[in-house]
């Protein structure tokens, strides 16, 4: 028997217990365990929360709850926030990720509630409109989250469920930006490694030096998440221009084997140099096709004549939303590459 609706009044967004942690990891499993099995699907998730990307309150698992029971374990709704510090805006911003309702709580609204409601526990609440009195009291603020310039996600579901999801609902919630891909076929080019050096993961590690150094925990993370790289390398860099080099994971599900670039920064000359090395670290662990999103637009010109293929995603959407005060225009999101759970 189907069960009823929950009235959205008696519900509220909380930090996850321990307990809660867990269950909602169970829950998702059968949806993003993959190959491996539930013990390590469950140690992974343990192993990862003591990494830099999420120790120190970075990462919080959050439910939507009764208000009279908040640590049931038959919660309804749960996603995870990760806490980051803005680039050009030196402020708290948020990316959200794992939205997972199990399917005999779906088609009632609760996710969408959910994320309506986790604007009022990561934006600071004096960049947000009256709360919503049919939905009760606000959530209460919790440490190490609050006081968001903005935050991000990515979608699979299309991009209206995230938009209408805004901190009064009916709209205002994460906006599209910059869903474009290039991808090449690795083919079989080959060349000598005079004028490039192969980076490892500690190699990277060094690389990321201010102003690049908000980029290591992205890559650390990636670099750590169900990816593997028969050579060892994880980037390359020019010896002739040291600020030109990239960085990439490997993305296993759905097949084909693709490497992604984490990081890219190439003059439109060096490009096409760049662009060789990449495949070839591809082509040497077995990988058969290369993805680089959000090209600037001199560089898909080059990727074009490399054999590049430019084109708008329907999957793995960007989304913003933004907090702070009004700005002329877009907000950009800068940096915006395919992460660890795209």
């Amino acid at each position: 028997m189907a069960e009823s609706k929950v009235d959205l009044a008696s519900l509220s967004l909380f930090r996850g217990t321990p307990a809660q942690v867990e269950e909602s990891r169970r829950r998702t499993f059968p949806q993003w365990g993959g190959t491996l099995s539930l013990t390590d699907y469950l140690a992974r998730d343990v192993t990862m929360e003591s990494g830099e990307h999420a120790k120190d309150g970075k990462l919080i698992t959050w439910v939507l709850a009764p208000r009279d029971d908040p640590t049931t374990l038959d919660f309804i709704s749960t996603c995870e926030t990760y806490k980051r510090t803005g680039l050009v805006h030196e402020a708290n911003c948020y990316g959200v990720a794992c939205v997972f309702t199990p399917p005999s709580k779906r088609g009632r609204g609760y996710a969408s509630h959910m994320m309506s409601l986790l604007h009022w526990v990561t934006a600071s609440r004096a960049n947000l409109p009256k709360f919503p009195e049919a939905w009760g009291a606000p959530p209460e603020e919790v440490a190490d989250a609050g006081k968001g310039l903005f935050s991000v996600l990515y979608s699979d579901i299309g991009e209206e469920f995230y938009r209408s999801a805004g901190p009064g609902g009916k709209g205002g919630g994460w906006e599209k930006r910059s869903e474009i891909s290039t991808i090449w076929e690795v083919g079989t080019e080959e060349g000598d490694d005079e004028g490039w050096k192969w980076l490892t993961e500690e190699q990277l590690n060094e690389l990321w030096e201010p102003p690049r150094r908000h980029s290591r925990h992205t890559c650390q993370r990636m670099v750590s998440a169900d990816s593997t790289s028969q050579s060892g390398f994880w980037g390359v860099e020019s010896t002739r221009d040291p600020g030109t080099y990239a960085s990439w994971s490997v993305d296993l599900r759905p097949p084909p084997t693709t490497l992604i670039v984490t990081r890219l920064c190439a003059s439109e000359e060096m490009f096409p140099g760049l662009i060789v090395k990449i495949k070839q670290a591809a082509r040497r662990s077995g990988i058969e096709k290369v993805e680089v999103w959000n090209l600037r637009v001199g560089l898909k010109e080059v990727a074009e004549k490399t054999g590049g293929r430019t084109f708008m995603r329907n999957e793995h959407l960007p989304q913003i939303v933004w907090y702070g005060p009004e700005i002329t225009g877009n907000v950009e999101w800068a940096y915006n590459e395919k992460f660890c759970w795209c």
